[in-house]
């Protein structure tokens, strides 16, 4: 597991997540390519979707369902929010 853990996240309209890493780096993350899978469609919910937070250093949400935070950090762009 990397060293660096979610320490904030923010939603935007077009299902992505702005995120900061507890080593300060900022990067988007794209979730439209989770939509369509299993129990990530109730994020095709706008509502829903923006009730993301940060929970044990990663990204979840109320139903349970979570993204591993070493995907977030390889699988993400940098951004300078």
């Amino acid at each position: 597991m990397l060293s660096s853990l979610l320490s904030k996240v923010s939603t935007t309209d077009n299902y992505k997540l702005d995120i900061i890493f507890t080593n300060g780096e900022k990067k988007r993350y794209d979730c439209n390519s989770l939509l369509n899978f299993g129990v990530f469609k109730e994020l095709k919910d706008k509502h829903y979707f923006n009730k993301a937070k940060v929970i044990d250093g990663t990204v979840a949400w109320p139903h349970e369902q979570d993204i591993c935070p070493d995907t977030l950090y390889l699988d993400s762009v940098t951004n300078n929010l």
